[in-house]
């Protein structure tokens, strides 16, 4: 039933349309007011910055228990076993995410930084001499590829499940519609490969699956539950980062004073990372259930309501952001939820950030600048947005 008084809409969020042009639909449902009712879905919406906020940083009445897709597991069955991190809510959350942030620490990415800068350096040499190459396969997707695994402690053979699976999972948070369907269709050999790295005799010593299950010896987790952290990582640790990396180069060919900028000051490139993020925002939406009635942006809402989070329209909120539409690699990022926010701020956050300002910084110490050479083609997905095909020239430093 239409809850009277909030704007109604009939936009779906995740049709083709949306897919190829967001922004203007973000807009529109901004405009709308804080909280809209999504007809089509029969959930409520926000698209604001501040309501956007609201909800990730109150996890006691916007939980994540009951699933961050439109799927409420307190009435269906999930079609994985939850994720230990994405899909539960205090104590249990806290538990995972302290193992995790150990596993993920500020400490650990200094021991990796040099590796990845060096398999960045080798990337950008490598792609330079070619005449044309596509910056999401050949870069975006093949960077990750190249030292996420090996950090896991994945073995070699069948890592090709690795972009399937993950693209599984963030469509499987969408609605019963084609691209979900078809994720699941296809899903049974991507999940069982992955299910089976997760086990500890097949992760090498060293690495962060190792890490894991020597969290559970010392009691920080069950063994039980170590192979499904494990697996929240693979879930989390390449998607989000290549679409990311995908959305930094895309914005540095089309704003080239951007990139000139960068080129001057090499040590932005962290910054360029993030701004890329918030602009682009890699993870598009998210849901959360009320746990008990509550008032958003002055609307009630129901206990048991679907609430969806626009993140990338709130990190293009003007309320929040000036001059908005614009890239800009010298921005204060500090606020943006292109990580989420709150308890369930993404946890692999550090990583990601690492591989991008490395590929950034790679690029900015030996590229005079990047070129689109063909059409960008959008890669359709029910909660990320990217790219499937990028093609550009890096042309050589003066």
């Amino acid at each position: 039933m239409t809850p009277s008084g909030i704007p109604v809409s009939d936009v779906d969020p995740f049709s083709t349309e949306f897919f190829e042009d967001p922004h203007r639909i973000h807009e529109a449902l901004r405009e709308a007011g804080p909280v809209v009712w999504l007809a089509r879905w029969g959930c409520y919406a926000v698209a604001r910055y501040e309501e956007v906020r609201t909800v990730l940083n109150d996890h006691e009445t916007f939980c994540s228990g009951r699933g961050v897709g439109l799927s409420d597991f307190a009435r269906e069955t999930p079609w994985r076993p939850r994720s230990l991190i994405l899909e539960t809510d205090p104590p249990e959350h806290g538990r995972a995410r302290t193992v995790l942030n150990r596993v993920l620490s500020v400490a650990v990415m200094r021991t990796l930084r040099e590796r990845f800068q060096a398999a960045a350096d080798a990337l950008v040499d490598d792609l330079a001499a070619r005449p044309e190459f596509d910056a999401v396969a050949d870069l975006a997707e093949a960077f990750p590829l190249s030292v996420f695994p090996d950090a896991v402690g994945l073995r070699r053979e069948g890592r090709e499940h690795l972009l399937p699976y993950a693209s599984l999972a963030f469509n499987a948070f969408g609605p019963p519609n084609a691209l979900r369907q078809q994720a699941l269709d296809t899903a049974a050999p991507h999940v069982g490969w992955v299910m089976e790295q997760c086990r500890r005799e097949n992760l090498a010593p060293g690495g962060f699956g190792a890490a894991i299950h020597a969290a559970a010896d010392a009691g920080a987790i069950t063994h039980e539950e170590a192979p499904l952290l494990v697996r929240s990582l693979l879930t989390a640790g390449l998607d989000t980062t290549m679409n990311g990396i995908g959305a930094a180069v895309y914005c540095l060919a089309r704003f080239p004073e951007a990139f000139a900028r960068l080129r001057a000051e090499p040590g932005l490139a962290r910054a360029a990372f993030e701004e890329a993020v918030r602009f682009e925002s890699p993870v598009q939406t998210f849901f959360r259930t009320t746990t008990r009635p509550a008032t958003l942006g002055g609307a009630p809402v129901g206990e048991g309501a679907k609430v969806l989070m626009f993140l990338g329209a709130a990190n293009r909120d003007p309320r929040r952001w000036e001059d908005p539409d614009r890239y800009d690699p010298t921005r204060a990022t500090v606020g943006h939820v292109g990580y989420g926010a709150g308890i369930h701020v993404c946890v692999g956050q550090l990583l990601a950030r690492l591989e991008g300002e490395v590929m950034l910084s790679a690029l900015a110490r030996r590229v005079g600048r990047v070129t689109i050479t063909g059409p960008a083609v959008r890669r359709y997905n029910n909660t990320l947005r990217g790219l499937d095909r990028l093609p550009v020239r890096l042309e050589a430093a003066a």
